[in-house]
């Protein structure tokens, strides 16, 4: 069975590995809130979703057109059932974790070791330059 939007390679893939149907995702099309004026409150472009076995529910009004929302919410939603499924090896996840080792500080002894890789190649660099003659 295939899903009501065309899903990007990525996606699609994922949607294999986690053995997601479509019939298991209730869809429904709501009213948006916030700015927007007359285009918001009269047409109901905010898409909704829900995956019924593992209760993921994602609401997305980023567009203006409600097919452009839908592919967003359905992207959204498998990343969602995937990080729910998967925990710390999601792609999301592993992100995470790979934006906060970049982000932490060097233990003391790692530090000590790049500054004194840091003197060595210095000293290599000054032997380099030719001799002073006074």
């Amino acid at each position: 069975m295939e899903f009501p939007v065309t899903l990007p390679f990525k996606h699609a893939q994922k949607v294999e590995a986690l053995k997601i149907q479509p019939d298991q995702i209730e869809e429904q099309f709501i009213r948006g809130s916030g700015s927007g004026g007359q285009k918001i409150n009269k047409t109901a472009n905010c898409v909704w979703l829900k995956h019924v076995p593992t209760g993921v529910e994602v609401k997305v009004q980023k567009h203006r057109e409600r097919s452009a929302n839908r592919l967003s919410a359905y992207k959204l939603l498998i990343d969602k059932i995937e990080e729910r499924i998967k925990g710390a090896q999601s792609e999301r996840q592993q992100k995470i974790f790979k934006k906060r080792k970049q982000k932490a500080r060097r233990s003391r002894k790692s530090k000590e070791k790049m500054l004194d890789a840091k003197h060595k190649r210095s000293e290599v660099k000054a032997r380099r330059k030719p001799p002073q003659i006074d």
